[in-house]
């Protein structure tokens, strides 16, 4: 099965947790991100862990970028990694 690379392209936590620049890497567990930002980005890390390709306007892509749901302070781009 695929890995997912999740990097935090901007940064503006609350609490300082997440850094523009980290990176993780989604495999079988659930990776250090707080439980909200996870929650919006789980749905396509499964999806491209699981094969799927992703819309992206008229394309078809193996990425995907959410804002966290706390007023988009954080956003997080996944990548299919091999």
């Amino acid at each position: 099965m695929p890995k997912v690379l999740l990097t935090v392209e901007e940064s503006r936590c609350r609490c300082g947790y997440l850094k523009t620049g980290d990176t993780f890497v989604a495999e079988d567990l659930c990776p250090p991100i707080c439980s909200e930002l996870w929650n919006a980005a789980y749905p396509y890390v499964f999806a491209l862990r699981s094969g799927a390709m992703l819309d992206h306007g008229d394309e078809k892509v193996r990425f995907f970028t959410v804002k966290c749901p706390d007023e988009g302070r954080v956003i997080l781009r996944g990548e299919v990694i091999e």
